[in-house]
């Protein structure tokens, strides 16, 4: 017998529970916006890490994100409530970060010579990093997005998704907005920030919503995981029974990894690419900041028509967005022919992740929310960043003009990134077929 899904009749979903959902979104991406893009600098800048050390750094963060998820998912489901482990969890977090405010000052105490605490301090922040990853994701990727799919049903996710979905690249908006304000321009004209005061304010921040949740939220009193041990109960949903239970979740999760790794064929080159002086440069901003304005707005109200149409129908639209975005940016280098590239990309990303989203929320299974969780975050985050990336700098190395070792120890992205995005997600329409018949079924 198929499992019981998480789409059973709820009430609307009240103003208090909109407010958390928007705040803890939010929150939580100007947290991973800060991880994603200060935390290489500050590693370069304080300790002068090299490419492997930051590489390492990410590799351990995203493998603790997922291993975190996965068992602090089923943790959730087995004490039946979310809400504890979301509100500390988002206290220590902010706590965590804060701890990278005062990361210079422990490793030069502890160390005995200057190059000791330069290297000691490569491996704190390493350390710190998976450390706050950690509860970032108890907090964040594992029960808060179990939490939303407990209070939710079919007739709202796509709006609930399509605010959630905007949220990331607000979120860098945020964090790149108000970098500035922390910026310090060195005699000789390179940039470095305020680093201390930056990770401070954020942290306080982030400890203040922690604080609210553990005061405002109403716990949504989840259905407890099926009776067995733990360790079972955590690795469920990567054994085969999972899978013939549970067929059309799969079936989405697999077309969810197939869009997710196209888009990480270029987005962790695009402002690199963008940023090329024969593109747009330094201006680079005029044109991202008001793509993603665009697509943010144009995602929330499409979040409406994903409620109403279905996933089978609501979905094609952004992904044809997305992959004529990518050709557009292709074949055009001009500030008009980029920004429309943008926009048409963006709109598709976030529109198509709003769909794949609800659709994952409307079939994963009750009484396991919060282990499907890390099943979700292994195939629509972790596969994608482990495969997309490499795709994109093979398309960059073998393009014969660009390629790794034009700028310093980097690389220059061709334009062929978007074409392999672009390439990629069309396979993702080979995937549909099976979910249309799965839904039937």
């Amino acid at each position: 017998m198929p499992a019981e899904h998480a789409s059973l009749p709820r009430p609307g979903l009240t103003r208090k529970s909109w407010a958390l959902i928007i705040l803890l979104s939010f929150f939580g991406q100007v947290a991973w916006a800060l991880e994603n893009n200060f935390f290489n600098l500050f590693i370069q800048d304080a300790f002068g890490a090299s490419l492997s050390d930051v590489a390492l750094m990410v590799s351990a963060s995203a493998l603790t994100a997922t291993a975190t998820t996965l068992f602090a998912g089923a943790w959730s489901d087995r004490v039946g409530r979310r809400k504890a482990f979301i509100g500390v969890g988002t206290v220590l977090w902010g706590a965590s970060i804060i701890v990278f405010a005062y990361l210079q000052s422990i490793s030069s105490a502890l160390a005995g010579t200057a190059a000791a605490a330069m290297a000691f301090g490569v491996t704190l922040t390493i350390v710190f990093d998976c450390v706050m990853t950690f509860f970032g994701s108890l907090a964040n990727d594992s029960c808060f997005n179990a939490w939303v799919t407990d209070i939710t049903c079919e007739e709202n996710r796509g709006r609930v998704e399509g605010v959630n979905s905007a949220m990331p690249l607000l979120a860098m908006l945020a964090v790149f907005g108000g970098a500035l304000f922390f910026m310090i321009v060195r005699p000789d004209g390179t940039v470095t920030y305020d680093y201390p005061l930056f990770f401070t304010i954020a942290g306080v921040a982030v400890m203040a919503l922690g604080a609210g949740v553990l005061l405002f939220m109403d716990d949504s009193a989840p259905g407890r995981a099926p009776a067995g041990g733990y360790l079972a109960s955590a690795l469920y949903g990567f054994r085969p029974q999972a899978v013939r239970e549970n067929r059309m979740l799969y079936l989405v999760l697999l077309g969810y990894l197939v869009f997710a790794t196209a888009l990480q064929v270029f987005m962790p080159y695009y402002v690199l690419y963008l940023r090329l002086p024969y593109i747009l440069g330094e201006s680079y901003v005029f044109v991202m900041a008001p793509g993603i304005a665009i697509a943010a707005v144009f995602t929330i109200l499409y979040g409406k028509r994903v409620d109403a149409r279905g996933f089978r129908r609501a979905v094609v639209l952004p992904l044809l967005l997305f992959v004529a975005g990518c050709v557009v940016l292709t074949l055009l280098t001009g500030m008009a022919g980029v920004f429309a590239g943008s926009v048409l990309m963006l709109c598709g990303y976030l529109g198509a992740v709003a769909c794949f989203g609800a659709e994952v929320r409307n079939n994963t299974p009750a009484g396991r929310v919060g282990s499907f969780q890390g099943v979700r975050i292994f195939m629509a985050v972790l596969v994608p960043m482990l495969v997309g990336p490499w795709i994109g700098s093979a398309l960059s190395a073998g393009s014969g003009a660009l390629g790794f070792g034009v700028v310093g120890d980097g690389f220059t992205p061709s334009s062929l990134i978007f074409l392999g995005g672009a390439a990629v997600a069309l396979l993702t329409f080979a995937v549909l077929p099976f979910i249309k018949k799965s839904k039937m079924s």
